[in-house]
């Protein structure tokens, strides 16, 4: 599995060098579907007391300002 992996990344930074241009278009699609299903699911948790809770505790435990800044715009509390 990890040679098939490396295959993989390796494929991904031919074509990105070759096409510097395209890669993007087609990444695009992908990372803003990532961004738009983590913010419903912090929003769906946010909707009660213990999922607020599981937040809080996240971002005092992972300790990162962006995520924390993130998360404030989510958060109902």
């Amino acid at each position: 599995m990890r040679k098939e992996h490396e295959g993989q990344v390796e494929r991904w930074a031919n074509y990105v060098r070759e096409h510097p241009k395209e890669w993007k278009k087609k990444l695009k699609p992908f990372l803003d579907g990532q961004i738009i299903m983590a913010r419903r699911f912090y929003r769906k948790l946010s909707e009660t007391e213990e999922g607020r809770k599981k937040i809080k505790l996240l971002v005092e435990e992972r300790g990162r300002k962006a995520l924390r800044k993130k998360l404030q715009n989510v958060l109902l509390v």
